[in-house]
């Protein structure tokens, strides 16, 4: 039997913080923590749109993520105008289309809004971490809108296969050593936004994919029942 950090369990989240309002000058903002990653995330709104949506009534949202210096062992240059790495860029578009996915995006008018997610510490599941955080800035930008805007709530985990076990919510020492790694984003009532797994090491089977799926549901329905215990979303959809 695998034996995790703290005796985790391997269907058990590491420890989880949301501090929303984390700054004062954002629409909204948090400081997501699991366990030693520590991600903050804030919304923006801007009064326009992109050319395509132009004269169209409905509005737009984008994201952008960073690693800081000093988030990793190794200092991380950043990423400057054009030299935007392809790893940034995917995890931009996973963040942007799994938040989508939680707006009706024809009530905000032709705004567009901007997820920034800058990891400040990075252990693992930054990308999950800025998405299951980036809603409660999310709703707290959106939250003087009428009507609400918002749909289901939405979060994300990661499973990973580590000699032949299915662990939920990886941190970096578990990931870099992972047989298959999977990202996986849901909304509150089971339906999957994002189903992403890749064979690192070896390959798995049908009857390990669906067990991988089972497992991230689980991680966030447990990320959603922390987020509604806490009272941290300042506006229910």
């Amino acid at each position: 039997m695998l034996t995790r950090k703290n005796n985790r369990a391997i269907n058990q989240l590491r420890p989880i913080k949301f501090t929303p309002g984390f700054t004062k000058n954002a629409a909204g903002s948090v400081l997501v923590e699991f366990g030693d990653t520590k991600v903050i995330v804030t919304a923006s709104i801007e009064d326009k749109v992109p050319r395509f949506l132009q004269d169209t009534g409905k509005g737009w949202l984008t994201a952008e993520y960073s690693l800081l210096p000093g988030s990793t062992d190794k200092r991380v240059s950043r990423d400057r105008g054009m030299l935007v790495s392809g790893r940034t860029q995917e995890i931009q578009r996973l963040i942007g289309r799994s938040l989508r996915a939680a707006v009706d995006l024809t009530k905000i008018g032709e705004k567009t809004v901007i997820i920034d997610a800058d990891v400040i510490q990075a252990d693992g599941g930054t990308r999950t971490a800025s998405i299951s955080g980036g809603y409660i800035a999310l709703c707290e930008a959106l939250k003087d809108f009428t009507p609400s805007p918002l749909l289901e709530q939405v979060a994300a985990v990661s499973v990973g296969i580590i000699d032949g076990e299915i662990l939920l919510d990886l941190d970096y020492s578990e990931d870099s050593n992972a047989d298959a790694d999977a990202n996986i984003v849901m909304t509150a009532s089971g339906k999957i936004l994002e189903f992403q797994v890749t064979s690192e090491k070896k390959p798995f089977n049908m009857e390990q994919a669906i067990k991988i799926l089972e497992t991230g549901e689980k991680g966030i329905k447990d990320i959603i029942a922390i987020r509604e215990q806490l009272h941290l979303l300042p506006s229910q959809p």
